[in-house]
């Protein structure tokens, strides 16, 4: 099994930044997976908002984080992150990472192509 831990979350006022972390665990780690962070607001579906290879060489973004959000991750520590700088009210929501289920060199958008979810961490952004 993996376990995956996302931390870093937390109240902000627009136009901050704030660095969510991904530490994962287990068996299987996440060394040799893509990864992808997703999010979800109050009342909507989850959506993608990030992902990266797993040698982290590729990244891909949403339209609506592109610019503003980065992913990278370090190896050697299993962990991914995502700097999110600029925030805005919308992007309030819980944000999930996820591991995905083909040890490929692809990048994943669709929530079907991951099967490892953390908990997920709570990011407000005040107006």
């Amino acid at each position: 099994q993996v376990q995956l831990v996302e931390s870093g979350g937390g109240l902000v006022q627009a136009g901050d930044s704030l660095r969510l972390s991904c530490a994962a665990s287990g068996r299987r780690t996440f060394t040799t997976y893509p990864m992808g962070w997703f999010r979800q607001a109050p009342g909507k579906e989850r959506e993608f908002v990030a992902a990266i290879s797993l040698s982290g060489g590729n990244t891909y973004y949403a339209d609506s984080v592109k610019g503003r959000f980065t992913i990278s991750r370090d190896i050697p520590k299993n962990t991914v992150y995502l700097q999110m700088n600029s925030l805005k009210p919308e992007d309030t929501a819980v944000y999930y990472c996820a591991r995905a289920r083909d040890r490929g060199s692809g990048i994943y958008t669709r929530m079907s192509q991951y099967n490892y979810w953390g908990q997920g961490t709570q990011v407000t952004v005040s107006s």
